[in-house]
This record gives C-alpha cells, sequence and structure tokens, in this order.
C-alpha cells in the first residue's frame, strides 16, 4: 500500500509545493501577489518588488535613489500602495522621454 509523502524542500531550502496568494508567514508570492495589491495599503519592499517584477535588491537601489519612496514605522521600512504607483509613472515618463 502507496502512502503520500510529504513534499521536501529542494536543494535550495525551497517548499516545492505550488504558492499561494500568501505563505504562512503572511508574506505574498509572485503568483497570487498583485491580487492582493488593493487590500493592503502598506507593504514590504519584498512584496513591492514582486508587484513591480524587479528583484529585491533592485527595489532597495531605487529607494536609495530616491526613486521609490517609503515610509518608516519604527524600524520598518514600508511602500505605501501609491508609491508604488508614483514609482510606475516615473518609469513610463523616463520611458517616453527616450
Amino acid at each position: 500500500m502507496a502512502t503520500a509523502k510529504t513534499p521536501q524542500p529542494d536543494t535550495n531550502g525551497r517548499d516545492p509545493r505550488p504558492a499561494s496568494d500568501a505563505d504562512n508567514t503572511g508574506h505574498l508570492s509572485a503568483e497570487g501577489g498583485p491580487a492582493l495589491l488593493a487590500e493592503y495599503r502598506l507593504h514590504r519592499v519584498e512584496d513591492a518588488a514582486v508587484f513591480l517584477r524587479i528583484k529585491r535588491t533592485k527595489a532597495y537601489e531605487e529607494i536609495r535613489l530616491g526613486r521609490l519612496r517609503t515610509v518608516r514605522i519604527g524600524r520598518r521600512r514600508l511602500v505605501p500602495t501609491e508609491y508604488i504607483d508614483d514609482y510606475v509613472d516615473l518609469l513610463k515618463r523616463e520611458a517616453e522621454a527616450a
């Protein structure tokens, strides 16, 4: 008789199961992230990067350059939805000017 095996993490430590809108830590996945954009007003930098389809490092670089704005609550750096929209508008303006 065959028994169902629990999926084991792959060699990179990731869970091989399909990602849902939010994992068990409450963070958004790339597959379901944009659907939750309207639900939350403040986003972790990592989640904003998912929405923007850029790498986390690039998001922090854009913040450092002042192109992607954030707010601070205590030690946490969060990106309001409006600032994500402003950043996309900035990218559009730059593309039109080029």
